[in-house]
């Protein structure tokens, strides 16, 4: 089934599509995270104001600095210090879809350490979308049964990896890094 998932969910994400995947932390709506269309058609699907931006993911430290112009020493200490999933803003985004990166030029990306989604960002070779199932607004669903289907009727492919699973998922840490080197943890 892994695999299967794997080559599906390239096929859709390299025509464009949507899809509905477990990441590291909770289940995720995904897509191409350089194509806008792809991009504009999540915030559909959530009723979300694009004012609210959302996550890239990559598969490794060395993918960043294709999509942000300055990775500092922090970000090493910052990740080897985590106790869960830590997603990071950067802050200047480049080589994203323009309506993924924040009106102030910045973007929030989160280094996978699940090995579906490490798999799948290798293979599809670009940073992926990943934003909580769910309408803005509503609760963040922490286990695949929780997902609404209106969710699942929106997107065009749902990863059958792990929908069994029933241990409750909390999102990703959050810290901003400032121009300064500075950071500030905005989620603990």
């Amino acid at each position: 089934m892994f695999r299967d998932d794997i080559e599906k969910s390239l096929e859709l994400l390299i025509q464009g599509g949507v899809i509905l995947y477990p990441t590291d932390t909770v289940w995720g709506i995904g897509c191409d995270a350089v194509n806008s269309m792809s991009v504009e058609r999540i915030y559909a699907i959530k009723h979300r104001n694009e004012t609210q931006t959302m996550l890239a993911l990559v598969d490794g430290f060395d993918a960043l600095a294709a999509y942000v112009d300055d990775v500092p020493e922090i970000v090493v200490q910052l990740m080897e210090k985590a106790e869960r999933p830590l997603s990071i803003i950067y802050p200047k985004a480049k080589n994203l879809a323009a309506n993924l990166i924040a009106a102030d030029g910045s973007i929030g990306i989160r280094i996978v350490q699940d090995p579906f989604c490490q798999q799948l960002i290798k293979a599809f070779g670009k940073p992926i979308v990943a934003t909580s199932a769910n309408i803005s607004g509503q609760p963040t669903p922490c286990i695949f049964d929780e997902i609404s289907g209106n969710i699942r009727e929106a997107v065009d492919y749902i990863v059958r990896w792990r929908q069994d699973d029933q241990q409750p998922a909390t999102a990703s840490a959050i810290v901003r890094l400032n121009e300064d080197g500075s950071y500030q943890v905005i989620r603990n």
